[in-house]
């Protein structure tokens, strides 16, 4: 068994924002030579996400809408008051308490393991940002 990590790094542009990272995961997992085992997809934030779900562009804007109405922005937030870096994002925290920042995917047969209509998105709770990060490990059998 062998355990390989792997780095993708991106900028986002909008305040929400659904990026499919399915393509780049795929040509890490072909390129390690991958056979079976699991691949750990991990967001280095604690105001972006990572999840699965569908890529169908009017389903992406509708879950914008949604995550929108289902924290307000402009609430009356302490964590504004105080926020480290000057950001008032309590919003977005909040809306990361309803997601996961990591998703194991499995791998057979050389590829990821999905359903048809299934894709790997990165979500932005509190663009734009420049530099964000996501971790890839995989276990398992690999060349």
């Amino acid at each position: 068994m062998k355990i390989l990590t792997h780095r993708i790094e991106l900028s986002t542009i909008d305040p929400i924002e659904f990026i499919d990272i399915t393509d780049e995961i795929r040509k890490w997992v072909a390129a390690i030579g991958a056979r079976s085992g699991l691949v750990s997809i991990t967001s280095l934030h604690t105001t972006a996400r990572v999840n699965v779900n569908e890529s169908e562009p009017q389903l992406q804007l509708d879950m914008i809408t949604f995550l929108k109405r289902f924290v307000a922005r402009d609430g009356n937030y302490r964590h504004n008051d105080v926020a480290v870096d000057g950001r008032d994002n309590a919003h977005s925290h909040l809306l990361g308490l309803f997601m996961t920042e990591t998703e194991t995917v499995p791998v057979a047969d050389g590829a990821l393991v999905f359903g048809q209509w299934q894709s790997i998105f990165f979500i932005e709770l509190d663009g734009p940002r420049e530099k964000r990060t996501i971790h890839l490990q995989f276990m398992g059998d690999a060349a």
